[in-house]
């Protein structure tokens, strides 16, 4: 018989708990974050901050004195999301800079080494993800059209950074990485240094999120 809905979450909950004995990290804010089971009340900005500035996309293997952030990569992720719709909604903007906010726990695994990892590495992303969000006011789950936003602007900041920063040719982009739009052509890759990239980010938040504060009066 196949399993039930409740046998496959005990299933999961069983693996996940299987992976190690302790399964909460302890932040610089104080916070100690429960890994399986993250509730939004133990997550600080200023912990994501500090995490993705100074956790490295492409494994740091990126032209350049400074590695290429996940911070960064955020910003620019919303920059597009900017360029893409014009009047998106603030808490799409916002939606748009936390889009990899569990990198800040479960660091930025490249796509092979994500997929080889398989479900257990969905789960503990997902449910951080949810807990992200619910602690920022954001719903648990994007809608399918934000979420597709999102993805299209992550999609074109990965092939400029796989271009300026990565070594991949154009044709590569797509024959290697997969990826079907293209790379920015008007603006210049600079990685940043850990501190610029961490005020950078928190600012940036902190206009998002006054900005979601005002269109919600």
């Amino acid at each position: 018989m196949p399993q039930t809905g409740s046998s496959s979450v005990q299933s999961t909950e069983e693996r996940l708990r299987a992976q190690a004995p302790r399964t909460w990290q302890r932040m610089l804010s104080g916070r100690r974050l429960n890994l399986i089971e993250p509730s939004p009340m133990d997550i600080e900005i200023e912990d994501i901050a500090l995490g993705l500035s100074r956790n490295t996309r492409w494994n740091g293997q990126t032209l350049g004195e400074h590695g290429w952030s996940v911070a960064q990569h955020s910003l620019l992720v919303t920059d597009i999301v900017r360029s893409l719709q014009p009047k998106a909604h603030p808490r799409v903007i916002l939606a748009a800079l936390l889009h990899d906010a569990s990198e800040y726990v479960t660091h930025d695994l490249i796509t092979p080494l994500k997929a080889a990892v398989g479900d257990v590495f969905k789960e503990v992303e997902s449910r951080l993800m949810a807990a992200v969000h619910t602690r920022f006011g954001l719903p648990p789950v994007p809608a399918p059209e934000v979420k597709a936003l999102i993805k299209k602007a992550d999609w074109i900041s990965a092939a400029t950074e796989a271009v300026q920063l990565a070594g991949f040719t154009e044709k590569e982009v797509k024959t290697v990485l997969g990826i079907k739009e293209k790379p920015l052509a008007e603006v210049t890759l600079e990685p940043l240094p850990v501190a610029e990239v961490q005020t950078r980010f928190l600012e940036a938040f902190r206009r998002a999120e006054a900005a979601v504060r005002l269109a919600s009066r």
